[in-house]
């Protein structure tokens, strides 16, 4: 896979391509669905396929951190693609100007003169252009007088609620503690990653020592204590317990996971890792002092430790397989 970054990077060849657009946070079934699509029809014409991205999402440029929590940052959500077998990534940084484009100027700039897309397929939802007026009326009307073909994908629905599948959804089910639905809409367990910093060293004052992982995103779609499992470069996978929160009293405003991890004396300093969460122990809470906090994160070790014992028996799902 081939990550292209903004317009002024040299676009495709005059081949073009087969695309589409979104942000696809979650990469999940729906999403899927469409990148199927994409491929049949690249591969039915002979071309590469392609995705195009826009960061930051749009609704985090209009609304910042009243925008929706992240389910990806971008470095994941590339890998996903990537592994879906998507020739190419565009990204376009969405920015004032970028706001500013007409319906017809993105189609005009964007999907034909930078991008020289044959066909393209979207989203029965999908809206562009400064106030949204682009929809799939008239991308269809500009593909006839350009020369490239456009096709809708209809809503995928999830078997067992008969709901719509949608990152909202996505969110909904991982703010209920519900992984195992999250793990169906997904096609996967749901997971974050990150490279390991170093941080205060409390929790090695207290006897836990954590594994420091920046989530380098405005929100969180978690907070709180999880069982987790954490998955190394190497393949290999430790359990432990995990927390999802900020610290504003010590100017962390950011979201930040801090893993303990049981029976392991190894530094994962500045390894890449990836956690996946198992089970929701309980919300972030404040402590009268240092003690009270060793006797909760004791709980809390043993809680995680029944939680993960329960999944290996029960469900035997993990990032392992």
């Amino acid at each position: 896979m081939r990550l292209l970054r903004g317009l002024h990077n040299p676009g495709l060849d005059a081949a073009g391509c087969v695309a589409t657009i979104g942000n696809f946070d979650g990469v999940h079934i729906g999403h899927q669905t469409i990148l199927e699509r994409v491929k049949a029809r690249a591969d039915e014409q002979g071309l590469p396929s392609l995705v195009l991205l826009f960061e930051p999402q749009p609704l985090e440029f209009f609304r910042g951190t009243e925008a929706p929590a992240r389910l990806m940052t971008l470095r994941e959500k590339v890998q996903a693609l990537t592994e879906a077998g998507i020739d190419y990534v565009c990204c376009l940084r969405f920015d004032d100007a970028f706001s500013q484009y007409s319906a017809d100027r993105f189609v005009d700039d964007v999907l034909v003169q930078h991008l020289r897309v044959k066909h393209l397929v979207i989203g029965d939802d999908f809206r562009y252009g400064g106030d949204r007026e682009g929809d799939f009326r008239h991308l269809r009307a500009r593909g006839v007088e350009l020369g490239f073909g456009v096709e809708s994908t209809p809503t995928c629905l999830d078997d067992s609620a008969g709901q719509r599948i949608s990152s909202t959804r996505v969110r909904e089910v991982l703010h209920q503690g519900d992984f195992g639905m999250a793990a169906e809409m997904l096609g996967r367990p749901y997971t974050m990653s990150g490279r390991v910093v170093h941080g205060q060293a409390l929790g090695r004052q207290l006897g836990f020592p954590t594994a420091n992982i920046p989530l380098k995103r405005l929100r969180s779609p978690l907070g709180g204590v999880y069982a987790v499992r954490l998955c190394r470069t190497d393949g290999s996978v430790h359990e432990g317990v995990a927390n999802v929160g900020c610290k504003p009293s010590i100017g962390q405003f950011l979201p930040n996971l801090e893993v303990h991890l049981f029976d392991f004396g190894s530094n994962l300093y500045g390894e890449r890792v990836q956690v996946e969460f198992i089970a929701h122990l309980r919300k972030e809470q404040r402590f009268d002092g240092l003690e009270a906090l060793q006797t909760q994160i004791k709980q809390d070790v043993q809680q995680a430790k029944a939680c993960l014992a329960y999944d290996n028996n029960d469900k035997g799902q993990s990032i392992a397989k």
